[in-house]
């Protein structure tokens, strides 16, 4: 039981997935029973930068604030032409940093799914390169689990090739998986530098605010990493308040296991530096941003690196109350919960900025904003990625494309706009870069500093091509064609991406010879990268052209994840 308690939140999730645990309510809440318990809300005391700067701000290295969002769609944002709730919602401050400075018409996740992107995005390295390539969940269910309700045999799995259209719930668990023992400590390890560690070298106080989810073990908590503070949570998610706060609007997804295991689960709580669990003392998407608000202040007389890791607008979804109220318009009560969350994001992006404004400091900050993957079919709302197919969960342009931002008054013009494709991992050389960081030169590093390509000194393309890889499932971008190669059922997509940006016309049979020369890149990257660290412990279907708790279509489009 005592393991149990330790093990990542995603292996019951992945059970729930399956359709297994949410049938039974002992089994479906006892982690959230035996989890460690949490103390009431007390202020936190960061650590005082000088009280006299030592140079002006002008002449120091500028700050970097990099601001993450999570599960956010590429339409929940106004910027983009659309945004939540067709339209109904606009967000004026996260636009803000696409018009004031560089917004990426092609800006990619890292990976789909929550936890390779971040480790893709701290690193500046594909995550395959160390073998961070699923999200960490032990690979089998504690013992009290009953065996009887696990489905690993080859006869399940071979029995893909004859699902029917309701093959909705049909999740495999990994046979490979099953075979091996408990693998300890998943996270990111040790032996990885992070962009913390990296403008450490060049004397910056490094701070992280919210969700992490690259391990909690020893050296792979955010501490070891390079940041010399962190308030947040090490596990993939966490609620906004408690479920009967009077300053709260729940959503609840019936018809999607994760979200049953959520609410049954997640707690409502941070830890500062390694601290025991404690409340935030408001709702927490605002308490992140009080919290990111004070460490400016904190660290206005010194260069600082802030990461910023909401949690918005991933489930569950909670919404403030008052953002609630501020919405009538919106006649959905799912829709109206996930635009007021999207609602107080924004704001909080407002109030970042505002303070770094009244310190004096906005001038010489570069500020970073994108979303560690694109929105989720299970919170069941249709149009968050379009016009992009995909979610989160797929290598369509809907799980990967992501609003990708760069505002730095000093540095970067107003209006700027870059075409070519760029990634997560640019972010690491492009801070390394904007504050005189060398990188390293004992490692292969993906990124590149996108600061000349802003700037208009730089010729080319930062990638001509850029890969993404879950289990058998892999993806391809080179130039101007995408390659999906599929997994149960096994199959390849065209896409070309200049005539047809949102994946609606396969064009395989037309250009064999294309596909066969992607295939052998999607070779030859596997061959530079390793295998990964732990088995996936199950593969979901994810209909790619509509969301959770929607009816199978026949002959639809899917992919199997492997997580």
């Amino acid at each position: 039981m005592k393991r149990w308690v330790k093990i990542s939140l995603a292996s019951v999730a992945a059970l729930a997935i399956a359709g297994f645990a949410a049938k039974d309510y002992v089994l479906l809440h006892l982690p959230g029973w035996i989890a460690p318990h949490v103390e009431d809300s007390h202020p936190v005391a960061w650590q005082p930068g000088p009280t006299v700067a030592a140079l002006p701000v002008d002449q120091r290295p500028p700050n970097i604030v990099l601001i993450v969002a999570d599960d956010l769609g590429y339409n929940d944002i106004s910027f983009n032409g659309g945004g939540v709730a067709g339209g109904l919602v606009k967000t004026p401050n996260i636009d803000a940093l696409g018009h004031q400075g560089a917004s990426f018409a092609n800006g990619y996740a890292g990976n789909a799914t929550c936890a390779p992107s971040r480790a893709a995005l701290m690193t500046g390295r594909y995550a395959t390169r160390f073998g961070y390539e699923f999200t960490p969940a032990d690979v089998h269910p504690p013992k009290w689990f009953p065996s009887s309700l696990i489905r690993t045999d080859a006869a399940f799995s071979r029995t893909i090739a004859s699902f029917p259209t309701t093959w909705e719930h049909k999740t495999i668990f990994d046979e490979d998986a099953a075979r091996l023992p408990p693998v300890q400590d998943k996270g990111m390890p040790a032996s990885e530098i992070t962009i913390a560690d990296l403008l450490r070298t060049r004397g910056y106080h490094t701070m992280h605010l919210g969700k992490w989810h690259l391990g909690d073990a020893k050296g792979m908590r955010p501490e070891q990493h390079g940041f010399d503070e962190s308030l947040g949570f090490m596990i993939g998610g966490q609620k906004y308040l408690l479920d009967d706060s009077p300053d709260v609007v729940n959503s609840v997804q019936d018809f999607d296991p994760i979200d049953k295991f959520l609410w049954a689960n997640l707690p409502f709580s941070v830890q500062y530096n390694g601290s025991k669990p404690f409340r935030p003392d408001r709702y927490m998407t605002d308490y992140l941003t009080a919290q990111a608000q004070a460490t400016i202040v904190a660290n206005r007389n010194r260069p600082f690196f802030l990461y910023l890791a909401y949690n918005a607008p991933h489930t569950p979804l909670q919404a403030a109350k008052a953002d609630y109220d501020a919405l009538p318009q919106i006649t959905d009560h799912r829709m109206r919960v996930y635009a007021a969350m999207i609602r107080a994001l924004d704001r909080g992006v407002g109030r970042v900025m505002a303070t770094l404004k009244a310190q004096g400091l906005d001038q010489n900050t570069l500020v970073i904003f994108t979303s560690d993957n694109g929105g989720a079919h299970y919170i069941g709302l249709p149009d968050i990625n379009k016009p992009y197919r995909g979610w989160k969960a797929t290598f369509f342009e809907g799980g990967v494309k992501v609003p990708f931002f760069m505002r730095w008054p000093a540095r970067i013009k107003p209006g700027t706009t870059v075409a070519a494709p760029v990634s997560h991992f640019d972010i690491f050389a492009t801070a390394g870069g904007s504050a005189g960081a060398s990188l390293p030169h004992d490692r292969p590093i993906d990124g590149v500093n996108l600061l000349p390509f802003m700037q208009g000194t730089a010729t080319g393309t930062p990638h001509n091509t850029l890969f993404w890889r879950s289990g058998r499932y892999k993806v391809v971008r080179d130039g101007d064609w995408k390659l999906q190669a599929l997994d149960l059922p096994h199959v390849n997509l065209l896409y070309d991406m200049k005539a047809d940006p949102t994946e609606q016309r396969d064009v395989a049979g037309a250009h064999p010879d294309v596909v066969a020369r992607l295939t052998q890149l999607l070779a030859a990257h596997d061959r530079d990268n390793v295998k990964p660290a732990w088995p996936s412990l199950i593969r979901s279907p994810i209909a790619i052209d509509r969301p959770l708790g929607t009816k199978p279509k026949a002959d639809e489009t899917y992919i199997y994840w492997s997580n």
